[in-house]
């Protein structure tokens, strides 16, 4: 069986139209006409390929790459094999990234499942719901009554799109997901299984059992948000619940009711955001952390992976740990505890333990 390919072959470039496009520099010009006709590692990259380099940690690598052509700093240029050629770049991972946004464009953004335009004719649409033109809806996707969605749209084939629900234009809604209470901006891409505006997790406890708080709210999305597959946010009670511009969001991550994100923040895969917190603007969150409810973190704040937070963080402080403190202050407990340990193992001065029952005897 052939390998299969799921994107659109790479266009080849020559390596002078390869410096034009990612603002590099191509230290010998007489390599201009070499064609590249793909992107790779350091490790992976044969005769053919572009790759760059800009840390030291992979100078092992570097050394030994097959590339045809690299993207380097000024700074490193001179590690550069003599049989790779050099383009000069000052941050070579953005000029990497923006030849590979050039030659893989198709695969920035989803497109139909089915590779089709139009309403297909097992969606379910609603009399009442409204789209503009050029809206694809997807085999077997449900939109409800008093729907509107804007033009360039695409809605993945299983989506059920609830009554009310407005989706601005050149938005994608992954296949599987389902959507109700919700306002949504333009250019949002939300990917396959994704759960939002659904009930938030309100409850009081009266007369020996817990009763539903009412969640009246809804989910806003502000344009340019990206939210990754599986991922559930819960509609508001008191207050809606807001993602702002720009966020980017990724797989499985959990946003409770009420929750005020703001623009351009950045949630890694398996956080978990109790209800009527705050993250302000450029907020960064790493893998699996878990924030109490009504906690704000503050502009541009950073918090390390698997960090628990129960207090609210600064602006522009960096925390980490279980419970979270400043990083600073986390490292160095982590390094005395680490110093205690061992020297507990090792019989030294600060290993006091209580005697054997018999050495007392």
């Amino acid at each position: 069986m052939a390998q299969p390919g799921f994107f659109k072959t790479s266009p080849s470039l020559t390596l002078a139209e390869i410096a034009t496009l990612t603002k590099s520099e191509l230290l010998d010009p007489s390599q201009g006409e070499l064609v590249i006709s793909g992107a790779a590692s350091l490790g992976e990259a044969g005769p053919m390929h572009l790759t760059f380099f800009e840390n030291l940690r992979y100078g092992d690598q570097l050394q030994s790459t097959q590339a045809g052509a690299c993207l380097v700093s000024p700074r490193f240029e001179g590690r550069v094999p003599a049989h790779v050629a050099v383009l000069r770049a000052k941050k070579p991972f953005q000029a990497f990234v923006g030849y590979c946004s050039h030659i893989h464009s198709d695969t920035l953004r989803p497109t139909s499942w089915f590779d089709q335009s139009g309403i297909a004719t097992t969606a379910v649409v609603h009399e009442t719901a409204r789209l503009e033109d050029e809206v694809t809806i997807d085999p077997l996707a449900v939109i409800g009554p008093h729907v509107e969605i804007g033009s360039g749209t695409i809605i993945g084939s299983g989506a059920v799109i609830g009554p009310g629900v407005k989706i601005g234009r050149d938005c994608n809604i992954g296949a599987g997901s389902t959507i109700q209470a919700s306002l949504i901006g333009n250019n949002v891409l939300i990917h396959p299984g994704c759960h939002i505006g659904q009930d938030g997790y309100g409850f009081t406890f009266v007369g020996g059992r817990h009763v539903k708080v009412p969640q009246a709210g809804r989910v806003i999305i502000q344009n340019d948000v990206e939210i990754g597959a599986g991922t559930s946010i819960d509609r508001g009670s008191l207050r809606d619940t807001m993602i702002g511009e720009g966020t980017k969001i990724d797989n499985q991550v959990q946003i409770g009711h009420n929750v005020s994100i703001g623009r351009h923040c950045l949630l890694a895969a398996h956080c978990g955001l109790a209800g009527s917190l705050t993250l302000e603007d450029y907020v960064a969150l790493g893998a699996k952390v878990g924030i109490n409810n009504h906690v704000v973190v503050g502009e541009g704040a950073q918090v390390a992976a698997m960090s628990g937070i129960k207090d609210s963080i600064p602006p522009g402080a960096r925390w980490g740990g279980i419970f979270a403190r400043p990083s600073r202050q986390w490292l160095r407990e982590m390094v005395t505890l680490e110093r205690l340990a061992k020297e507990g193992a090792s019989g030294g001065p600060d290993s006091k333990r209580d005697p054997d029952p018999e050495e007392r005897n």
